[in-house]
């Protein structure tokens, strides 16, 4: 498990969406549409991307 990392994709506006997801989209870094940032695959990320999955497209890295 050392090293993997998920590369996440933002890829549906969050401004419709509830305040605690826009908080979850900018709490992983992507400020902007078709933004794809890097993070480690743990419990943490793999929380974050389940509370908003239906604003993100997840590929392994």
């Amino acid at each position: 498990m050392e090293g993997k990392t998920l590369k996440i994709t933002l890829v549906k506006s969050p401004i419709g969406a509830k305040p605690k997801h826009k908080k979850t989209v900018i709490a992983m870094g992507l400020r902007k549409l078709n933004k794809t940032v890097e993070l480690p695959d743990n419990a943490a990320t793999r929380g974050q991307i389940q509370q908003i999955r239906h604003l993100i497209k997840v590929e392994e890295a």
